[in-house]
């Protein structure tokens, strides 16, 4: 995952400096191949974009997978209008940007925000650097959503106690098995295998839980490193808490092996008497 940070940083660094947004511009289909950019409401673009791309098969399309991992975090659900708004603009002068949501994604990489995305980069009149919209806002706002976090504590072969107090201490507690496998592109990638099993619901909902969880995996993409090897599953009993803020929060983690009994009397011994 650092090595995708690192090339699409870099990709995007350099070529807006010298883009002239007065320059002779042309529509073009958006190319089958541009995965990240199907779907978004449109089938044209114009080139050169907004990074001075002018190349289909050398710039635009390589450089767009790049941004597939931070798309698949969720760390706005219009991310993928901004992005394609720079790389594949419609041919039309007004683009969204979505800088507030997804840079704390790329802070949480050891990243900052492309200087060349900086909003004070592009003319006013071309009303590029957009709020979000409040009816959207409204629609999200109780939802718990993933933020990057430390890591939470891992607990191996946990005393039946320990377990138990957790699950007293935290707003939810849910059985998930994490895994990760490798892309062809050699990037890994975390989800959530199966259901989530709920021991304490709490601020969770069920239909949003699993979707949740791996978006937490991605965006703190650190800590899912060090929870799972590649080409492996495990499952874990993860304890959390939502924050005033909303964000969710994992706080102790528990692996559960089929040796180890105390996490399952403990569930059981929780469901039956609570706290």
């Amino acid at each position: 995952m650092a090595v995708f940070f690192t090339a699409a940083l870099l990709a995007m660094t350099c070529p807006l400096m010298a883009f002239d947004l007065g320059q002779s511009t042309r529509c073009v289909p958006i190319p089958n191949q541009m995965k990240v950019c199907q779907d978004v409401g449109y089938s044209e673009m114009r080139l050169p974009n907004f990074l001075g791309h002018s190349s289909l098969e050398s710039e635009v399309v390589p450089r767009s997978e790049d941004w597939r991992p931070l798309l698949q975090t969720g760390c706005h659900p219009q991310a993928q209008a901004f992005l394609c708004s720079l790389i594949a603009p419609v041919c039309l002068d007004t683009v969204l940007l979505y800088v507030d949501s997804c840079a704390p994604v790329l802070a949480c990489q050891g990243h900052a925000w492309p200087e060349a995305l900086d909003c004070d980069r592009f003319p006013a009149q071309e009303d590029m650097c957009l709020s979000p919209q409040p009816k959207f806002n409204h629609f999200v706002k109780d939802l718990p959503k993933p933020a990057c976090q430390n890591c939470p504590s891992v607990e191996d072969s946990p005393a039946m106690k320990t377990v138990l107090d957790a699950l007293c201490q935290h707003d939810f507690a849910v059985i998930a098995k994490l895994s990760r496998r490798r892309l062809p592109m050699g990037e890994p990638e975390f989800e959530i295998e199966g259901r989530v099993e709920f021991i304490r619901q709490g601020p969770l909902l069920p239909y949003d839980t699993q979707h949740l969880l791996q978006q937490w995996l991605l965006i703190n993409v650190r800590c899912a490193h060090a929870l799972v090897r590649p080409g492996r599953a495990q499952l874990y009993l993860l304890t959390g808490a939502v924050q005033h803020d909303g964000s969710l929060a994992l706080t102790r983690l528990f692996p559960r092996h089929k040796k180890d009994v105390n996490i399952a009397v403990a569930t059981r011994k929780w469901k039956h008497h609570r706290c």
